[in-house]
């Protein structure tokens, strides 16, 4: 007697992505794909509706970040088994994720040759965090996390403010700024400000402007 089939719901508002992976689960034994949403609230929805026992979750969703979704699944559906598959690999977006209760974090790069284990591993109530990912967030935990006001200074960096102009923004001295500035390179061990937008950027800290430019000089 062939056992029930894993039912899987899948997160993402890229159409080719989700043919994609539709394709995929189609051509894997004992895989269903049962439901497919565009958006965060879509997914919240039908994982109410459908009860997936896999859901595979994008980051970058038109309404709200994948984590947030994440957390208010997981507190309708405490068992809920969530596997992230992103393209971002930076410790910051997979430490938000696994905090909101994702069993999974792999990226979209990966899916031809990491689906099918992964989402069986998390089926199982095994977790699969991706080893590169996994490491980041190891070296992590032995350094200081940036504080709020540190990334609000790093994120007016990055879109090319002076120090007196991000302490105009925030109500603070020149002074000031430069003291958050150098907590900042040494927390990240970053040789200088562009350098530490930079690794912020790849390690998910702070992300590009609604524009999707970064500014002059600053490439990842």
């Amino acid at each position: 007697m062939r056992s029930a089939p894993i039912t899987v719901l899948m997160v993402d508002d890229h159409p080719i992505f989700l043919d994609g992976v539709a394709s995929a689960l189609d051509a894997m034994d004992g895989m269903q794909l049962v439901g497919c949403a565009s958006n965060g609230q879509q997914a919240i929805e039908l994982h109410g509706l459908l009860k997936p026992d896999v859901t595979l979750m994008d980051l970058q969703l038109p309404d709200m970040h994948g984590s947030v979704a994440i957390s208010a699944i997981r507190s309708q559906a405490p068992g809920a088994r969530v596997i992230v598959l992103t393209t971002y690999e930076g410790d910051a977006h997979a430490s938000q994720a696994i905090r909101a209760g994702a069993a999974g974090y792999m990226l979209k790069s990966a899916v031809r040759h990491d689906l099918e284990e992964t989402i069986r591993s998390v089926h199982a109530g095994r977790r699969r965090i991706l080893p590169s990912v996994a490491c980041a967030l190891a070296e992590q935990m032995h350094t200081d996390a940036l504080s709020p006001r540190e990334i609000e200074v790093l994120r007016l960096a990055a879109v090319g403010n002076t120090n007196q102009k991000i302490g105009d923004k925030l109500g603070l001295s020149e002074g000031t700024i430069k003291t958050h500035m150098r907590n900042v390179l040494a927390k990240m061990q970053a040789k200088d400000r562009t350098h530490a937008v930079l690794l912020a950027m790849q390690r998910g800290i702070i992300s590009m402007g609604a524009s999707g430019r970064l500014p002059p000089g600053l490439r990842l």
